[in-house]
């Protein structure tokens, strides 16, 4: 019994089959990824969002008060930015965030506002403008401390939810 072994090799149209079920694997896995990076990104913001309110409330319990619009946020992580003539106990100002985060996800300033020009004129308004980066006044994808989370891009400010209504 002499057993010729026969050397066999893929056709063309068997590597043509292989790479076509790849290509399709790889566009649904990477249509699902990018939809992934979108939320991520607004995720992050929402997060940083968070982060910045602590701050800011580190410092509404130091100096009682939030900083002004000419401070803005940048003195959460720079103390040299204090108002000298609003603040007499400088000591105070540790730091207030470790890392300067002078913007968002998709490289925009954050907004920041105080006095709020929305109900309570003795906070603050925070907001980022969106994947966008375009000021819509809350409206489309901007990203604000203000709104409930929900579809449009809102945001939960860590408050409880309200009680489930019905019965």
């Amino acid at each position: 019994m002499n057993h010729r072994r026969r050397a066999r090799g893929f056709t063309l149209i068997e590597v043509m089959i292989v790479i076509a079920i790849v290509l399709a694997l790889t566009a649904i896995v990477g249509v699902a990824v990018l939809g992934r990076r979108d939320q991520a990104d607004v995720s992050l913001t929402k997060t940083k969002i968070n982060f910045l309110k602590s701050a800011l409330d580190g410092f509404q319990l130091d100096y009682n008060r939030w900083p002004t619009e000419e401070e803005g946020l940048a003195v959460l992580w720079d103390k040299e930015l204090l108002d000298p003539e609003a603040d007499v106990n400088k000591y105070l100002n540790k730091g207030y965030m470790k890392e300067p985060t002078p913007t968002d996800q998709w490289g925009n300033e954050w907004g920041y506002r105080f006095p709020s020009m929305r109900d309570d004129e003795t906070q603050y308004d925070l907001w980022s403008y969106g994947p966008n980066g375009e000021d819509e006044d809350g409206e489309g994808d901007d990203i604000t401390s203000w709104r409930k989370d929900d579809e449009d891009g809102g945001f939960d400010d860590g408050l409880m939810p309200p009680p489930p209504s019905g019965g």
